[in-house]
Formats: C-alpha cells, structure tokens, sequence
C-alpha cells in the first residue's frame, strides 16, 4: 500500500537495533529519506546497509541537550524534518524498594526529557510548513506497569502525558503525534533479557509466540502516513494481547 509519504524527511532516533531499526526500515522502503541514529559508530555503520538510503548520525539521546543536538544535525542533513521518531533505551531495572531517589533524574532525562527536547525542536517546524507526523516508542508498561521496570514505567508514563497534552495543541496546523506501546519483540534487546527464558515467553503469550519487529515497524511506519491523519493522540499497544485491561 502507497503510504503517501515518499519523499518526506524522517528522523528515527535510536536506530540502529531492534525497533527503531525496524522503523527506520518501514519508513525508507515507503520512500522516505531517513536519518538513523545511535551512539555506536560501529554498529550504527552496520546497520546503514538496512535501510535504503540512510544517513547515519552518531548522537547519545539520553538527555536533552544530546536530543536536541540530533534534531539539528538530522535538520541539516535532509533540509528539514517531516517526520520525527522519538526512541531511546530502557533505564535500568528495579522495584520500588531497591530503585534509589538519586536513579530518577537520570531515567526522567532518558525517557521522558528527551522526547520533550526532541519535539521541541523538530515540531514547530512542521506547524509552519502545515504537515508533520510524531510517533514515540513507549513500552506496554506506560498501560500495565510491570514490578522490575519502576523507572521506566514512570519515566515512559511522564512521556505519554506529555504527548497526549500536546496533540490537541499542533493538531490544527497538521501535526499528529501518537505513540506505540510495544510488548515483547523479538529484539536483541529481548534474548538479552530473557536468555534461555525466551521460550517459556512464548509459550505463555496468547499468540503462542514474541513480535515480529519487521511488522512493528510496518505499524510505525502507517501510523506517519498520509492515511493516519484522523489518528491524533493515541497511545496504542502493539503486544499480542499481553495488556490484559478492557481500556
């Protein structure tokens, strides 16, 4: 399907594994011109050859002023920047009792202050020009908050309501923005995380199985096109079934 988007300038930040490769991989095969982003040289150059046409941009997201220092590179790179794709890792795990005070900024600046700089500086653009799409990879824990991740269900959470305030308040000079809220995908990421556990993750999924990332970014990637422009504020779950909540 002809997303309506060829030619459009995006920006896919962490991108250079897992989800936001996959991303960035939707986003060139329906004809954008796609920057790619992380803080690896190496593994960034490696994953160049994925995406059709990439501009690779080493850049550390993990707080505000590298995130904006991405936005202004990618901006001169293409001319410009019609679609933003906010991204970043996770912090690390714990629980309410083990995760210190002193952890928090730091995740808040990862998840949280970086897609606020991020938009900050891609997004009043697109108002001008009458046109832009932001999209955030979030996690299903935004929705159903899981016991190891306290960091990053309250730094992710912070960014989705973040998001949602803003929506309303660009929409009108053709501006959506929206987030994804992956489960389990089958990342590098992941069979770090879960090792030998990978298959007993499957076996207890609904669909018997983890995503595919190629899809997710299939998702990603109609959710920045010209057919999504009635979508607006949306925090949308994309994980088999794991979010087990009627809402």
């Amino acid at each position: 399907m002809d997303l309506g988007i060829e030619g459009r300038r995006a920006l896919v930040a962490a991108s250079s594994a897992g989800l936001g490769l996959a991303t960035a991989v939707a986003l060139a095969e329906a004809g954008c011109r796609v920057v790619i982003n992380g803080r690896d040289a190496d593994r960034l150059k490696a994953a160049t050859g994925s995406v059709p046409g990439a501009i690779p941009i080493t850049g550390d997201v993990s707080d505000a002023p590298g995130a904006t220092t991405l936005v202004e590179a990618a901006t001169d790179a293409l001319g410009g920047i019609d679609i933003l794709v906010t991204n970043a890792g996770g912090p690390p795990g714990g629980n309410w009792a083990d995760t210190d005070t002193e952890q928090y900024p730091a995740a808040l600046e990862l998840n949280l202050l970086s897609v606020v700089a991020m938009t900050k500086a891609a997004v009043p653009a697109m108002q001008a020009q009458g046109w832009g799409r932001v999209l955030a990879i979030t996690s299903i824990s935004v929705r159903q908050p899981l016991d190891t991740l306290i960091l990053s269900n309250t730094a992710r959470a912070g960014a989705t309501g973040y998001l949602k305030t803003m929506a309303n308040q660009v929409a009108g000079d053709g501006v959506t923005v929206n987030s994804l809220q992956p489960g389990y995908h089958g990342t590098d990421r992941l069979r770090q995380l879960f090792g030998e556990r990978m298959a007993d993750l499957e076996a207890t999924s609904a669909t018997r199985s983890v995503g595919d990332p190629g899809d997710f970014g299939r998702i990603a990637a109609f959710l920045c096109s010209e057919h999504a422009r009635f979508i607006n504020g949306a925090a949308i779950p994309v994980d088999g079934g794991l979010y087990g909540g009627l809402q």
